[in-house]
């Protein structure tokens, strides 16, 4: 006797003049299909779509920054000459220098009676502080007016990804125009490390940074009152790292796999069931007709 290998099939099949369509099948049928293919899609926007998840560890994330963080300052003080506006950096590393001026320009506002202070400047990863004052000018104004607005204070690089809401520029817009003019301002940063990796593997380095604030009106030893801009920084050792991930493939096929035999099986339940009560409720009518 000849070997068939068609014994193997699980798959029987059932001969088309065996099966009874019925107008409750066909609708469980096309709401079945529906829902499949609602699911199917549900899916696939899952899967093309990127998911951003965040982690927290204790790390440097750049190593190969020599120490140094990029900052990014722009800042506007409306009553203040540029000839009397300065940058100086100073921190726990001995660093202190006055009158920063690389990188950076004075925009005159204000006829001239303003200025526009931007900036790029590196500093080292410790505790430290710079401000903008008149410290660097060769005369000390009489009534140095700091009343002023942050437009960006921002470190490391510039990352914009829409699914990432952090505080990677929180002094953007902080305005102190009505402020005490002579008060010096104290802008206290918490620095934290933040690193987003893209699907290729690339790493993006930026700092995020909380911040308080308080105003005071500071003398010299003098006794005239000479008023900064303070941004008084440290580093937290907590880094957050957003990754990039896609769903696997095969977990996408997964998935659909169960949607489709899932939602088979149980629309060919319910059919079923309706199918049987109907034919029983016909026998009972029968029954009584009889």
């Amino acid at each position: 006797m000849p070997f068939d290998v068609r014994r193997f099939d699980i798959y029987r099949k059932v001969p088309k003049d065996l099966t009874q369509p019925t107008y409750t099948g066909a609708f469980i049928s096309i709401l079945c299909c529906v829902f499949i293919l609602f699911l199917f899609l549900s899916e696939l926007t899952g899967f093309i779509a990127t998911e951003i998840v965040n982690e927290l560890y204790v790390d440097d994330p750049d190593k190969d920054s020599g120490g140094k963080i990029d900052v990014s300052l722009n800042i506007s003080l409306p009553n203040l000459h540029c000839d009397l506006v300065g940058l100086d950096i100073q921190d726990e590393m001995g660093r202190h220098e006055v009158g920063h001026i690389d990188n950076s320009m004075k925009i005159p506002l204000n006829q001239g009676d303003g200025c526009r202070f931007e900036g790029e400047f590196t500093i080292n990863k410790v505790p430290g502080n710079f401000h903008v004052s008149t410290h660097s000018a060769t005369a000390q104004p009489q009534n140095p007016d700091m009343t002023h607005t942050i437009h960006k204070l921002a470190f490391g690089e510039k990352l914009q990804v829409q699914k990432v809401q952090g505080a990677f520029n929180a002094l953007g817009g902080a305005d102190k125009l009505s402020s005490n003019p002579l008060a010096s301002h104290d802008y206290i940063l918490k620095i934290v490390p933040t690193v987003y990796e893209d699907l290729s593997g690339r790493q993006r380095f930026s700092y995020q940074y909380t911040v308080a604030n308080k105003e005071y009106v500071a003398y010299s030893h003098t006794g005239r009152i000479i008023p900064a801009i303070w941004f008084r920084y440290d580093l937290s050792p907590i880094t957050v790292k957003y990754t990039e991930r896609r769903q696997p493939f095969y977990r996408f096929i997964t998935t659909i796999c169960a949607i489709v035999g899932g939602t088979f099986t149980v629309a060919g339940i319910i059919d079923s069931c309706i199918f049987t009560a109907s034919e029983a409720w016909k026998k009972i009518q029968i029954g009584k007709m009889s």
